[in-house]
């Protein structure tokens, strides 16, 4: 992103189904958590549904409860179905697809990306390959190297200009297993937004300076089990 604060992010979530809705309102939480005010966390996250920006007063409507609170209103807002669009418009710093909709970060959305940061995070969590929102190479390629890029889809390693990228798999089996083992160590009566919390920053913790110098930001699928471990203590 912009530069190493989670604060100072802007994030585009293209789907505003319960994944990525789920993942804004985490988000919020952290912020939070950073001493941010809600209303303030807020306004840096966007959402794109089947009908568009997610703007106050859209023709199209369609904005429920849960996305409500993320409904951008104000001077300059206006709707929009374009992806594209949305990102010159939001300029944000991370772009996450979870809707299922294969190929829609295409290289003029990727370039529009790369004009609002100078290392663009691109997370193409739809799975399977068929449904990604784009392949690693194509983020590499497009972005001339500057993605930081995670999928949904296990991508094997792509070299472009001689640098190799070996890119993270965002794969919920680093988080639920752990998560369920911490809940019954402790004898937990509820799984709480503060555990998936403790989850997050317990496997972003577990990423070695060797695995981002390769562009990955989750851990190696064969430290899976161990993972399960030290998400499940935190």
């Amino acid at each position: 992103g912009a530069s190493g604060n989670l604060m100072d992010q802007r994030v585009l979530f293209f789907g505003a189904g319960q994944a990525n809705l789920g993942a804004a309102e985490l988000l919020v939480s952290a912020l939070v958590d950073q001493g941010v005010a809600p209303e303030t966390a807020r306004a840096n996250i966007w959402l794109f549904d089947s009908k568009g920006l997610v703007v106050a007063g859209r023709p199209e409507g369609g904005i429920s409860d849960d996305k409500a609170p993320f409904a951008h209103a104000g001077a300059g807002v206006s709707p929009t179905s374009s992806l594209e669009e949305a990102v010159r418009r939001v300029k944000p710093t991370v772009l996450v697809g979870a809707a299922a909709v294969p190929a829609v970060f295409t290289k003029a959305v990727v370039e529009a990306m790369c004009a609002s940061a100078p290392r663009p995070i691109i997370f193409a969590l739809s799975n399977p390959t068929s449904k990604a929102e784009c392949t690693a190479e194509q983020a590499y390629a497009w972005s001339k190297g500057r993605a930081v890029f995670s999928s949904g889809t296990q991508f094997a390693p792509v070299t472009y200009k001689g640098k190799t990228f070996a890119p993270g798999f965002a794969n919920n089996a680093f988080i639920f297993p752990g998560v369920a083992l911490g809940a019954l160590a402790s004898g937990a009566s509820e799984v709480t937004t503060g555990m998936f919390l403790a989850a997050a920053r317990s496997l972003a913790a577990q990423v070695s300076k060797e695995q981002l110098a390769v562009g990955a930001v989750y851990p190696p699928t064969s430290t899976i089990r161990e993972a399960a471990v030290f998400v499940g203590a935190a």
